[in-house]
């Protein structure tokens, strides 16, 4: 227990009554006769030791500041995804062109693509189960994310792709998949990208590749998603899957055969 004045209470006492105070170690002093009987040498070896002990000590504090301060200026920071060995800002947008798996399928394909994941956008209801989506009744499409390289892969040359690899012209339905899940849509992130996919819109039409009219759905993304993991990847684990060979294979040999300048190798 300490008093106030930070002197403990036993040292305190022993004071008042003309005692040293109790320690746990008692120093032991030389005398006076036994230091001036110390070498001169010792005496010198001493000091000179202390002052470099000190300068050691001071040198040793001095670099672990300057180490310290170092870590603060020179912390890594966080990296972006890479691709092809280097950092990448990448930009992301939502699409939706009939089955999400023959998305999925084309855009892997394309050099620039960081990731494909397939999903739900564009309902009201929140977190739904690919069951739900199916009946039509939630608002949503199946549509894929894609994440890509602007610098490698151009958002309009994306969606070059998207648009000549679906019709874009069917209301609700691609090929034998019928039902508003299989729209054609674009959801947009800011309005960068609006104005691309108006603009690619109109170059389509201007085109006369489709003999009608453009009815692809362009609005912002609410929220997005994600498919049951066993939708992921689906081509790439299902080939020969009736679906798979009869609807994706020719879709990719087309985009083979019209885009093979944008494919990965």
């Amino acid at each position: 227990m300490r008093k106030r004045d930070g002197a403990p209470e036993g040292r305190r006492e022993a004071k008042d009554r003309g005692e040293d105070a109790p320690s746990r170690t008692r120093p032991v002093q030389a005398s006076p006769a036994a230091a001036a009987a110390e070498p001169p040498s010792r005496r010198v070896f001493q000091e000179i030791s202390g002052i470099v002990l000190g300068r050691h000590v001071l040198a040793l504090f001095a670099l672990l500041a300057l180490a310290a301060a170092a870590g603060r200026e020179f912390q890594p920071r966080a990296q972006g995804p890479s691709h092809g060995g280097r950092t990448v800002a990448t930009e992301t947008i939502v699409l939706g062109g009939g089955c999400f798996w023959c998305l999925e399928a084309i855009f892997q394909e394309l050099r620039g693509v960081v990731s494909v994941t397939p999903g739900y956008a564009g309902g009201t209801v929140p977190n739904p189960a690919y069951e739900q989506v199916c009946t039509g009744r939630t608002g949503h499409a199946e549509v894929v994310k894609v994440v890509f390289d602007p610098q490698v892969l151009p958002l309009e040359a994306l969606l070059e792709v998207f648009f000549a690899l679906h019709d874009p012209t069917t209301k609700d339905r691609q090929g034998a998949d019928v039902g508003t899940q299989y729209r054609s849509i674009v959801l947009f992130r800011n309005e960068g990208q609006r104005l691309t996919a108006e603009k690619v819109i109109r170059s389509v039409e201007a085109s006369g590749t489709y003999p009608r009219p453009v009815v692809t759905e362009v609005v912002p993304l609410r929220a997005f998603y994600p498919a049951e993991d066993y939708h992921r990847d689906y081509f790439r684990k299902h080939p020969d899957a009736p679906y798979c060979a009869l609807v994706i294979s020719p879709k990719l040999a087309k985009l083979k055969k019209l885009f093979k300048d944008r494919t990965a190798p």
